[in-house]
Parts: structure tokens; C-alpha cells; sequence
């Protein structure tokens, strides 16, 4: 399927002293006194206090910052060490991650392109295969960029010929981007290098010649990791040429909140701009011709629904929209059409179209069937043809190609099955094992449940829970949720939640509102004004999880990352009695500056105008930073990461400050702070399962799970 990749003075002797009862062991917590400075912005007749605004500050810049940080992570490493078995989880991770993990592979000019880790490589490296039956050779190994492994291989693109190949690297974990180009024969690097690249996709031109991109442009060096993105630009760069030199294709100077992302269509005579303001799939379409640049003219003109373009078929365009269709249908449009023209190839239906390509002369859609993935196959007029056979309820992606492709590559995972890549004869339909890692525990050994409660409002819900077949309930469960963006949490493999279940723990996930499981209503459910919803969606599943006996009253712990750390973090306020333990990792706590920084502006999509009254008014109800109450709160783990340029740090640092500095009851409030790591993407192995086990043994330890080592 074709997706856009888009998208000191303050610290005193004095202590506060929380005891911590949970066992013998632990010994009181001496937090740390953060500074208040009195800050105080009446808005909308409503006095907002924000005594910790300075920990905003980049801890890489403000020295005082970097203290505060300092001093926090080193309370937070001593207590982590006092923790029951946290060394025998790291030790267990590092034995279920230490097995070959393979990417999809792509075919370009007769070489095959794939990444492989071979199970505790920092980084995975990219693998070439001269011909279907040729030795693989590595062509790029980041293992070796930097000591700490924190520098990671991003995005890579071969040229239509397989002569050549774009890359992007990430750095310590940042959105932004370096892009260079290396020979694929000699493996040399070249000397074009592109920089200021973020959410960007990479297209060659038929060619060969040069490339497509998207950048911002570059920002001050105090501002490289907090302003704002404005004012994206696509240019092209030919290679052999600087930087410098490469031409303006497309930017909207009088629209500077508008993000531009470039594909090059099938045929290579046309370049298709999806041009978007934030997080909801709302695009214009814009058609420039390769040959002639000027000559441009745009097919979709309002910002108003979602267009995906699946591939080409002679004179039409095929794209998945949903455009008078919530759950998205096939459309087709002629070439030298527009939105006027389109006819719909493949209607919505009850599940939701999640992609779709044009490959060999088949229409292969990928639909989502209460949160786990069909594949169906349709010819280019949209008459059924099957569903491609997949081994059970799981997760699947790839589907790389064109029309004249005879194969195509796809992934399969689910929690209990790993990753294993699958090839698809499209002459013959045959569907056969291309990569499978060898693994060290048995599948067979854990069960996955799909189960439906019901949230406040009697909405159905649904929810995975996966355990040991020799689990019986109550037993200690994490559940996990993220509730929004229109982004769907399917069946995926983790060896770290693993770990968790290998010692007889309960892993849940809840497809809550506001994610794509069931389309467009099922996102606007849990959006905007409807936000509540979201959280009243995972506090129902908690409920559900202890009167059905999965779980006890004090044995369950959160989880949830991103939007899913601003979900954590509003639950635990409103209700702090449910739950045992929670970590709010890299979260969306202040919801009323949330769009001052890098990508914050996209976001009002979802979570409205801080600056509009009515915005305001339902966001400061659960922004988490601002609802923070004296009750007993459960244990409460934060992590984020110092170079995180999505939710900027100072989210987490601040709602820890106003946590701990509150009477929320006798258990720990801690922050993780990782350094040289970003929102997620890029991250080493190492930091993994070192973040992973810490996090792990504190949810473990509050849960009641008891670990146990060989």
C-alpha cells in the first residue's frame, strides 16, 4: 500500500518525603523542590496559572532546565534500582529481542532492497540482493554512526533502475532529517546532501537524475527544536548540484501553515502534491507536470477530505477517499480529470478501506475488520477476485509495486507471531514464507481474545487481550490505549510486552474512539468537543477488565504514548482510584500550549484552538497539567526524551513538577528523562529494553506481578 510517511537556583535543599509502602524495601523519595515563578494569564475571564512555564525552556540551551533534569533522573535511577526484577526483565528482553528481524523488501531494477537486525543491532541495516537468487551484501550499516547507536537509517528509496539510492538519517532521535544518495554498486557515498528535511517523503524522477523532497526552512539554532514548522516548500535536487542550487517546485508563501508532500505518479509524467494544514486527512490535490514545472493545474481544490492515490492504470488515476464515503471507497479519475470526474471503483462497505494498490493488474485493498487487517483483491473494474489468505487475526503491510509487478511483498505480525515476510505470486496467487524468524518462545503458548464492553454512553468497544493460556484471572494487566488522529491500534509484536506476559501478566489494548478503527464517526466520536469520550472509553475498559475477573482492583496499570501519554494522564486525574500504576510516556500534558512548538499547530485538528473560547473551555476541563487534584493517586511513571522535537519535553517536566508538588498520596511520582532520544522512531536497541525494563518493573512492582528469573 502506498502511505505518506507524514506527518540550581530552582533546586534547594529542601526536599519533600513521600513514603512508600509498598514493601520493606523501599525507602522514602526526596523529591526534589522545583522552582514556582509567578505566572498568571487570565483568559477567557478564567485565571490560568502556570508556575512552571520555565521548564518549557530547551533543556539543551537553559542550564537551569538541564539541572532540573539532572536532579530528577538521578531520584528516579535510585529508586528504579531498589526494584524487584528489573534486572531479570532486561535480561529476558534481551534474549526475546535477539532474533533476525526483516523489513519488506522492494524491487527495483532486478535488486532487491531489504533491512534486516539480527537481533540486537542498535540500528537495522539495509541488505541488497544483486538478483532474486544473488548473495546478499550489506549497503548501509548506521551501527556505526554513533557510539551511543542514538544516530538511526530513516527513509530509503532506490532509483527506478536499482542503480542508485536515496537515504535520510535521524539523529538522536529528532524529526529533522540529512538525505544523501550512494551508489548501490560500489556502496559509495555521494557527495549531494540535503538538510532541513522533515515530514518528507523522497521520490526519484523516472530517471534517475534527481529527487523530490519537502523542507522548512532553517530555523535559528535556538529554535531548531522548538519553533514552530511553518512554511514547507517542495524542491528538487539534481544530482552532482549543491543544495543550494535546487529549484523551488511548489510552496503556498500566502498559505504558510500548509504542509506539501510530493509523489511522482507511475508513468513519471506527472508530480502529485498532497498539501494538508494538520493532522486530519483534508487535502488539496495539486498536478504539476514533470517535463514543464510551470504547467500545473489543481484536481482537488478544498481542504475537506482524505486522498490516497493507489497507483495508475492506463488513462486513470486509481485513490482511495472519503468523499461521501466515512469508511473510504476506490475511485477512479481520469488523468486529465478532477474531483468532478471520479468513479467509484470499489464502494465503501462496513469495514474501512485502510489502503489500497495497483499491482500487476490487481486492485489489492487492505481493509480494517474491527481493528485487524483483510486484504481483498479486486481487478481494475472492481469485480471481487478474493481475499488473500493470512495466517490468523494480525496486522499486514507492504504491497509495493506497480502495474507491471509479477510479485509484491507484504508483513504479517501479530502479538504473539513476530514479523514474518510474506512474497505474493500475482500470476499464480501464491502466498509464500520470503523471511520467518526463529524465535525463542512458542507462539502457541499465548492466547489473543477479542472482546467487546461497553463505555459510558453504551457504545460498543473493542478490546485485545492476549496472556499465557495458563493464566487464569485476576491476574496484574497493562492496558494500553491512544484514543486519537484518526490512528488505529491493530495486532502487533512486541518483545517487551512479552516479557510482561511471560511472567504471567495480561496485556490489553482498547480500540477507543477518536483512533480509525471504524472510519470518520468513530474519529469524531472522540475529537474536539467529544473528548471526553476517549477517556471515558478507557476508564470503561478498566472497569470491564475488574468485574470480569481479568484483573483486580489493584493490579491494573496503564500505558499510552504521545496522545496516548495525554490519555494517561487524564484518566489517573479523574480517576486515580481505578488504577494501581501508570506510565504517561512523551505526552500532550499542557493542553493549552500544546500549539506553541514544532508540530504542536497540526494538532488543533484534534484538539481544537487553545486561542477560540469554546476550544478553550473543553480543553482546560482535561488538560492533564491543569487538572492535577490532591487525592490518592496511583504510581506514576513519566518518560520522555530530551530531544524530543514532537511533544516537546517540557509537557512531561512540567505536569511531573505540579505532580509531585501536589498531595496525590503516599506512592511514587517519578520522570525518566532519556537523553540523545526523541518522540520514539530512531531509538537504539540498548535504550529499548533499558527504558522497557525500568518502566516494566515499576508498573510490576505496584501491580503485584512478580518476577521471576531462570
Amino acid at each position: 500500500m502506498r502511505h505518506r510517511a507524514i506527518f540550581a537556583a530552582l533546586l534547594g535543599t529542601v526536599a519533600m518525603t513521600l513514603a512508600v509502602p509498598a514493601s520493606a524495601k523501599d525507602a522514602p523519595i526526596a523529591y526534589p523542590v522545583t522552582e514556582k515563578v509567578d505566572t498568571v494569564e487570565e483568559q477567557f475571564g478564567v485565571k490560568v496559572e502556570d508556575p512552571y512555564r520555565w521548564l518549557e525552556n530547551d533543556v539543551r540551551v537553559d542550564p537551569k532546565v538541564a539541572a532540573w533534569v539532572e536532579a530528577q533522573n538521578k531520584v528516579t535511577d535510585a529508586y528504579l534500582e531498589t526494584l524487584p526484577g528489573r534486572a531479570e526483565l532486561a535480561k529476558r528482553m534481551r534474549a526475546l529481542y535477539d532474533f533476525a528481524r526483516t523489513g519488506v523488501p522492494r524491487e527495483k531494477g532486478g535488486r532487491y532492497f531489504f533491512t534486516r537486525n539480527s537481533g540486537l543491532q542498535n540500528q537495522s541495516v539495509l541488505y541488497v540482493k544483486d538478483s532474486k537468487d544473488a548473495a546478499e551484501r550489506v549497503l548501509i550499516d548506521p551501527n556505526a554512526w554513533a557510539k551511543d547507536g542514538a544516530t538511526a537509517l530513516d527513509a530509503w528509496v532506490p532509483s527506478d533502475d536499482g542503480t542508485k539510492l536515496i537515504y535520510s538519517i535521524q539523529d538522536g532521535g529528532s524529526d529533522w532529517r540529512t538525505v544523501k544518495v550512494l551508489d548501490v554498486a560500489t556502496g559509495k557515498v555521494l557527495d549531494d546532501e540535503i538538510k532541513w528535511v522533515k515530514f518528507s517523503g523522497l521520490e526519484w524522477d523516472k530517471a534517475g537524475k534527481g529527487f523530490y523532497y519537502s523542507r522548512f526552512p532553517e530555523p535559528d539554532k535556538a529554535g531548531e527544536f522548538q519553533s514552530l514548522n511553518t512554511n514547507q516548500e517542495i524542491r528538487y535536487h539534481a544530482l552532482g548540484t549543491p543544495q543550494s542550487a535546487d529549484p523551488l517546485i511548489h510552496a503556498t508563501p500566502d498559505e504558510p501553515q500548509l504542509n506539501h508532500v510530493a509523489e511522482v505518479s507511475d508513468d513519471g509524467s506527472f508530480l502529485l502534491v498532497t498539501s494538508s494544514s494538520g493532522t486530519d486527512e483534508r487535502y488539496r490535490l495539486t498536478m504539476i507536470d514533470v517535463a514543464n514545472p510551470a504547467k500545473r493545474r489543481v484536481i482537488v481544490p478544498e481542504l475537506k477530505n482524505d486522498w490516497q492515490m493507489a497507483g495508475m492504470a492506463g488513462d486513470k488515476i486509481y485513490f482511495v477517499t472519503n468523499k461521501d464515503a466515512p469508511r473510504l471507497k476506490l475511485v477512479a479519475m481520469p488523468v486529465t480529470g478532477d474531483e468532478s470526474s471520479i468513479q467509484t471503483v470499489v464502494p465503501e462497505s462496513d469495514a474501512v478501506i485502510d489502503g489500497a494498490s495497483v499491482i500487476g493488474g490487481k486492485l489489492l485493498v487492505n481493509y480494517l475488520k474491527d481493528a485487524h487487517d483483510v486484504v481483498k483483491l479486486f481487478d481494475l473494474s472492481g469485480k471481487p477476485a478474493g481475499d488473500l489468505p493470512l495466517p490468523g487475526i494480525g496486522s499486514v503491510g507492504g504491497f509495493q509495486g506497480d502495474l507491471e509487478s509479477k510479485e509484491t511483498f507484504f508483513s504479517y505480525s501479530s502479538f504473539n507471531r513476530p514479523t514474518t515476510i510474506y512474497r505474493y505470486d500475482l500470476t499464480n496467487g501464491a502466498v509464500t514464507p520470503w523471511a520467518e524468524p526463529k524465535l525463542a518462545f512458542n507462539p502457541e503458548d499465548y492466547v489473543v481474545e477479542q472482546r467487546f464492553y461497553a463505555s459510558k454512553d453504551g457504545t460498543r468497544v473493542p478490546m485485545f487481550i492476549v496472556r499465557k493460556k495458563s493464566v487464569t484471572g485476576p491476574a496484574p494487566t497493562l492496558l494500553y490505549g491512544y484514543g486519537g488522529f484518526n490512528i488505529s491500534l491493530t495486532p502487533g509484536f512486541s518483545p517487551t510486552r512479552l516479557a510482561w506476559l511471560e511472567q504471567g501478566g495480561v496485556f490489553v489494548q482498547a480500540n477507543i474512539r477518536g483512533g480509525g478503527e471504524y472510519g470518520k464517526a468513530w474519529h469524531d466520536a472522540g475529537r474536539l468537543a467529544n473528548k471526553q469520550n476517549v477517556f471515558d472509553d478507557f476508564i470503561a475498559a478498566g472497569e470491564f477488565l475488574i468485574r470480569e475477573g481479568v484483573t483486580g482492583k489493584d493490579q491494573l496499570a496503564i500505558q499510552g504514548g504521545s496522545n496516548g501519554g495525554l490519555l494517561v494522564g487524564a484518566v489517573v486525574n479523574q480517576r486515580p482510584d481505578l488504577f494501581a500504576a501508570a506510565n504517561a510516556a512523551v505526552g500532550v500534558m499542557d493542553m493549552l500550549r500544546f500549539d506553541r512548538f514544532t508540530a504542536g499547530r497540526y494538532w488543533v485538528d484534534d484538539y481544537g484552538y487553545p486561542s477560540k473560547e469554546a476550544d478553550f473551555r473543553t480543553l482546560i476541563k482535561y488538560s492533564p497539567y491543569h487538572t492535577i487534584r490532591k487525592a490518592d493517586y496511583p504510581a506514576v511513571i513519566v518518560s520522555t526524551a530530551d530531544t524530543d522535537d514532537r511533544v516537546v519535553p517540557g509537557h512531561s517536566f512540567k505536569y511531573t513538577a505540579k505532580l509531585q508538588a501536589t498531595e496525590a498520596g503516599d506512592k511514587p511520582h517519578l520522570i525518566r528523562i532519556e537523553t540523545r532520544a526523541g518522540h520514539g522512531s530512531g531509538k537504539p536497541t540498548d535504550k529499548i529494553i533499558e527504558e522497557s525494563s525500568d518502566i516494566y518493573a515499576f508498573l510490576a512492582h505496584f501491580t503485584g506481578l512478580k518476577i521471576v528469573g531462570e
